[in-house]
């Protein structure tokens, strides 16, 4: 299989085509994802459209070794829990195929990452081995070129100053930051900014009283003096990012959908416009699994763009029993 036509997936013709390819690649070297298949009876023989591709409950992630051919993994990516607390492990066989992904998306949404200088506020994530979000924005800041480009803990003042200081003078620039510290900076060090994107990838890590995205980007708006604030939403379990420009819609690249299950049922698929569990295809993800029935809840628009609107309640969660496989 060529990893890189995945990137030059253009159509949804195309689309379809490489998922049932990578179904059928999985569903032959992904143990756990067989096993999963066949207690919901379905297999290659059966499965021929992408709406029978039955998706992996993301809960697998936490207690199972989901991986795609029997390769010695370079990466093992993973998510943020408490002391004792259970956490997802992606392997990641060829790291390449993260960067390209990342990079692609960049340049799909945001262009020349180049023309960027990208500061990061993620105290958070900085904390901890193993996330995949600072193994992306860390390689953006590299390839960014910019000398300013950086990590930011508590010298927010430091930050105020580079972001007034690049702004003044015409510079792209991003603030990836987590929503607790975005907040932080922005109730202590208010600026009109023109030239920076202030993106937000969301939580609040305990940190804070949680807060629904409108409220987090009235606020955010407010204090930096900006129109739209953008959101990225990715998770340790995918290779690929979805971005929104303002208002919490998100879009996908070529290579990533989404569509919704009915909370209740999760075989089934939602309508247009409704609120159900988010599912998403990751094509990138191909030495994992790039069917993931998520936790979050959304819906998702007749363009392909979506929402996610919050977490469902562990108690919510149907099919858990499938984790004895």
């Amino acid at each position: 299989m060529d990893i890189n036509s995945i990137f030059e997936i253009r159509t949804s013709s195309q689309f379809n085509n490489m998922a049932l390819e990578i179904f059928n690649f999985q569903y032959a070297n992904n143990p756990i994802y067989q096993k999963f298949c066949s207690y919901l009876g379905k297999s290659r023989s059966n499965v021929t459209a992408v709406e029978e591709i039955p998706y992996l409950p993301i809960e697998f992630f936490k207690s199972k070794r989901v991986i795609t051919t029997n390769q010695k993994p370079q990466l093992v990516f993973e998510s943020s829990g408490t002391t004792g607390q259970l956490v997802s492990k992606h392997y990641v066989i060829k790291p390449e195929i993260y960067e390209e992904s990342y990079l692609n998306t960049f340049a799909h949404f945001y262009g020349n990452i180049k023309d960027y200088c990208i500061l990061a506020l993620l105290p958070s994530y900085m904390e901890r081995e193993g996330s995949s979000l600072i193994y992306m924005v860390k390689d953006l800041m590299e390839r960014s070129e910019n000398p300013k480009s950086g990590f930011y803990l508590d010298n927010k003042f430091e930050l105020r100053k580079v972001l007034q200081s690049l702004d003044k003078y015409d510079h792209k620039t991003i603030l990836i930051g987590v929503s607790y510290a975005l907040l932080d900076v922005a109730e202590n060090h208010s600026m009109n900014l023109e030239n920076t994107i202030i993106m937000e990838t969301g939580g609040m890590k305990g940190r804070r009283i949680e807060l629904v995205r409108d409220d987090l980007h009235r606020i955010l708006k407010y204090s930096f003096g900006l129109e739209a604030i953008h959101s990225e939403y990715g998770m340790t379990e995918l290779l690929s990012q979805a971005y929104s420009k303002a208002n919490g819609i998100f879009n996908c690249t070529p290579w990533m959908s989404v569509s919704i299950r009915e909370t209740d049922d999760p075989m089934s698929t939602e309508t247009y416009g409704k609120i159900g569990g988010i599912n998403i295809i990751d094509l990138a993800n191909i030495y994992s699994c790039s069917f993931i029935a998520t936790q979050d809840l959304g819906k998702v628009y007749k363009d392909g763009s979506f929402e996610v609107l919050g977490r469902f309640d562990h108690s919510d969660v149907r099919g858990c029993n499938l984790m004895v496989l």
